[in-house]
């Protein structure tokens, strides 16, 4: 399937590692022009490189740059602003995309804590996607793809921050969507079960500590839970934000789509 990806821009925030680099690099490889975003100059650099190296990539014409951004900075927006015109020109993709707050019970959610998350991962994710929704509009094209978590189905033990403030998002995705579906523009959400990365070895790591059981055993047993018998790939998950970021998916918008290998028993 051809994605229609050739030439479109596009900006992944938290990219440096993990889903957001997945996606990064799906949509280079379909030839899309991609700006990577994170706190780690040389990771994001690293990246750039062997993504640029790929064939597919430069085959298809496809291309990655990265700027440094932080999602707790309250001049984050205006940087990514600056940061698209200057390395863009323009965007047609944006994907928001943030790391998980500290792992901890609904009891444990102080203010301060709600606070200093809600910042990063709902309010720069709403301002930020406000900011490119004018040229997206007059262009008649967007895609806007944001990037949560199955705790938004199911909440997830020990991660009440995540449930509360993610679920927040859906709310707002389904709203904006209704109001620029009309311009060409959708805007989606896609939702990962247990994927491995660097964070879902943190969290296990954590859940170990908390219950006094190794890592093995927790790990072994959230496999039970999950029908497909394994954890997911980055690049699985990867291949579906492609596809809601493409041309085809023009008519799929205000959707949530799960990629949890069937581990969510709702329906």
């Amino acid at each position: 399937m051809d994605l229609g990806l050739t030439g479109k821009r596009a900006l992944v925030l938290a990219s440096s590692r993990g889903l957001g680099l997945g996606i990064a690099k799906a949509l280079a490889s379909e030839g899309a022009h991609v700006l990577l975003v994170g706190r780690s100059g040389d990771r994001l650099t690293e990246n750039c490189k062997a993504i640029n190296a790929e064939d597919q990539v430069k085959a298809n014409g496809g291309k990655a740059d990265w700027v440094w951004g932080d999602l707790s900075d309250e001049n984050f927006v205006e940087a990514m602003k600056a940061a698209v015109k200057e390395k863009l020109g323009g965007i047609d993709i944006l994907v928001n995309n943030t790391g998980g707050p500290t792992p901890g019970t609904a009891e444990e959610m102080t203010a301060d804590k709600l606070d200093t998350f809600f910042q990063s991962m709902v309010l720069r994710v709403i301002t930020l996607t406000n900011a490119f929704l004018p040229q997206m509009k007059e262009q008649g094209f967007g895609r806007i793809l944001t990037c949560a978590s199955s705790g938004v189905f199911e909440p997830i033990a020990n991660l009440a921050l995540s449930n509360t403030l993610r679920s927040a998002l859906v709310g707002w995705n389904k709203t904006i969507a209704t109001e620029v579906a009309g311009f060409g523009i959708t805007a989606n959400m896609l939702l990962p079960g247990r994927i491995h990365t660097d964070r879902i070895d943190e969290l296990d790591g954590a859940n170990a500590k908390r219950t006094g059981k190794s890592v093995e055993d927790i790990r072994a047993a959230s496999l039970k839970t999950i029908p497909a018998g394994r954890l997911g790939k980055v690049e699985e998950f990867a291949a579906a934000g492609a596809f809601l970021c493409s041309v085809p998916a023009s008519y799929v918008t205000g959707t949530m789509l799960r990629v949890d290998g069937g581990a969510s028993r709702s329906i």
